[in-house]
């Protein structure tokens, strides 16, 4: 075998060589599955890395200022205090946003919106969710996969670009907490902002007339 063939056949086994190992290398990675838990703990990093305590949890007051209730984690607006009294002036705002205390409710040229409760409650949370519905919605940015579209100010546009894993890890760890029973108000459209602000006028002008 002369010289040149030598090293021909040398550098063809060792490039399988390399084929080999990559491959190994590609199945060792596609059959690497998380434990349940090692899911809910990635999920957990997902969740606090996306601040998604800062809107979807109420909020306590310290010293520091407001910090999320940890007994309320991701229970959404709170039922008993939604926002009722909205100046008519925030309807016709094109350059601000505002927001309630708890950061829950959030108005915008939208309307109202209220973030969701994403603990696992049957009846008012994820508790009847799966983790296909869960990553159908965040894709579409439609309530459910198939409802009203999902408001802001979620950034589900920015969740969509995550991988399935990382979303059903998110599901995980949010089926992972207590689960709180918050039922979170429907979301008001700008017609149902202005009907609402022209009744409370109305009553307004009624109660002065009575005097």
């Amino acid at each position: 075998m002369s010289k040149v063939q030598f090293y021909s056949v040398m550098f063809v086994v060792l490039f399988a060589v390399l084929i080999l190992v990559e491959v190994g290398c590609s199945n060792s990675k596609e059959e690497k599955v998380l434990s349940q838990e090692e899911m809910v703990q990635k999920g957990k990093y997902l969740v606090n890395l996306g601040g998604c305590n800062d809107c979807h949890s109420p909020k306590v007051m310290t010293a520091m200022g407001p910090v999320p209730d940890t007994t309320r984690l991701l229970s959404g607006n709170p039922q008993d205090q939604p926002v009722t009294e909205i100046d008519p002036a925030f309807l016709n705002s094109k350059s601000w946003l505002f927001t309630s205390m708890n950061l829950t409710a959030w108005v915008g040229p939208w309307g109202v919106s209220y973030t969701a409760n994403l603990t696992p409650d049957a009846e008012t949370g994820l508790g009847n969710w799966t983790p296909d519905l869960f990553i159908k919605a965040l894709r579409s940015g439609k309530h459910m996969g198939v409802g009203r579209p999902i408001l802001p100010p979620m950034p589900w546009p920015a969740f969509a670009q995550l991988n399935d894993e990382d979303l059903k890890c998110i599901f995980a760890y949010l089926h992972s907490l207590p689960a709180v029973h918050n039922k979170v108000p429907d979301p008001l459209s700008p017609d149902m902002m202005a009907s609402l602000v022209n009744k409370d006028n109305m009553n307004m002008v009624k109660a002065k007339d009575t005097k």
